[in-house]
């Protein structure tokens, strides 16, 4: 069996994680994988059970620039450690293939460790397949066009230096690379669309006690904040519209903070909703896909994973792209050209107002949901794309047979 070392760092939300999990749960069935994380280890979070993880020393970034979690070490020195125990993982399980989660499209300030992982991988004695994992977009910060080129040209540099395979987890029928990178005719390696990564259902985590009023009759209606650092004001308009909606239909509302919502945040929000009878809030749940299955109304921030929800439940869904300034750019596209096609709502800032925000929900509440025809077997493709890489294209056609 091939063996595949995937590497995923989460530098502020959880995203990256849910994403690289449900591809590794496709992986795992066809190759031996060893999961590389250098996030914030997530309580409750459900990994697969044939899964050998490496956990790097904890970063995160905060205003440009990457942090200890462990503030008793400095950040060059987890740096250190991070790169030793990489290599020391490359070494140990002897992979056939890499995977790099974003980079290098993005994720530069990462090149410490991942650079010098690619070289090892390189100068191998035996034959090392190197991937890049993407999601649809890539980030769209505001930077001057210079900024832009230089980092296109290093894109291209390492991408035809180390890499074999970009495997992109979009639908080109909604969004092509081309419209973010430019410069993609210089890639000499192939681009492949395999679908949207949609989440499935978590296979050990028992289903919460109160499951079962979900299945009752009154609405229900779920709001999510991914990881929850972007998402206190949204949560906080939801609670302040939950005083007028109280008054005017039936319903109940899940609130789910994220687990790494600033903890004076999470407090607030618990006091607002105290006292609100129609109102559950809560940190964390792996259960959030059941949830939007049987949902009437998601109210969200505009991640992938969160999106790949709405599209896999068909969940009637409000999302609000706007979160934070780094990823306002890659939600609100995606979010807008899912609102052309009447898949979902897009909320503006002047919507986190409980009265407005009421009306909204109203709305939304009344109108119908719309189907869709993107491809959300984005997992599945990926590791049939992977069988061809290291096992021939004879694997990929037996594979495809399957779909």
């Amino acid at each position: 069996m091939k063996k595949i070392l995937f590497y995923c760092q989460y530098l502020a939300g959880m995203g990256h994680l849910v994403r690289s999990t449900e591809i590794i749960r496709s992986l795992v069935k066809e190759f031996q994988v060893c999961f590389v994380s250098g996030g914030i280890p997530i309580a409750d979070f459900e990994m697969p059970a044939d899964l050998e993880i490496v956990h790097l020393p904890s970063i995160i970034e905060e205003a440009g620039e990457l942090k200890s979690v462990d503030s008793s070490l400095p950040i060059e020195t987890v740096k250190a450690i991070r790169c030793q125990m990489l290599l020391a993982a490359f070494e140990q399980f002897q992979p056939d293939c890499i995977i790099t989660e974003c980079f290098p499209f993005s994720k530069h300030k990462l090149k410490y460790e991942l650079l010098p992982l690619l070289e090892r991988a390189k100068a191998a004695p035996h034959s090392v397949k190197v991937v890049c994992s993407l999601r649809d977009l890539i980030m769209t910060q505001s930077r001057s066009p210079q900024f832009w080129a230089k980092r296109y040209d290093k894109v291209c540099e390492w991408i035809n230096h180390y890499y074999d395979l970009v495997l992109v987890h979009g639908d080109s029928q909604l969004l092509r690379l081309d419209e973010q990178f430019p410069q993609i005719d210089r890639l000499t390696c192939e681009v492949h669309y395999t679908g949207y990564v949609a989440q499935s259902p978590p296979q050990q985590s028992p289903l919460p006690e109160d499951h079962a009023a979900l299945h009752q009759k009154v609405p229900t209606i779920v709001v999510s904040a991914g990881g929850g650092r972007f998402g206190y004001d949204l949560l906080n308009a939801v609670v302040q519209a939950s005083v007028i909606l109280e008054q005017q239909i039936p319903h109940h509302i899940y609130a789910f903070t994220g687990p790494f919502m600033p903890e004076e945040q999470a407090s607030r929000l618990e006091a607002a909703a105290q006292d609100r009878p129609n109102v559950t809030l809560r940190q964390y749940t792996p259960h959030l896909l059941d949830y939007m299955a049987q949902a009437d109304l998601s109210i969200s921030l505009g991640g992938y994973n969160t999106t790949m929800n709405i599209l896999r439940t068909g969940v009637r869904s409000l999302i609000f792209p706007g979160a934070a300034e780094e990823q306002t750019g890659e939600q609100t596209i995606r979010a807008e050209k899912l609102a052309e096609k009447g898949v979902l709502s897009v909320l503006s800032i002047d919507d986190l107002d409980g009265t407005r925000l009421a009306q909204r929900v109203q709305i939304a509440l009344q109108q119908p949901p719309v189907p869709h025809s993107f491809n959300l077997q984005g997992a599945d493709r990926s590791a049939v794309r992977l069988k061809a890489l290291l096992y021939g294209q004879l694997a990929v056609a037996q594979s495809y047979s399957n779909f």
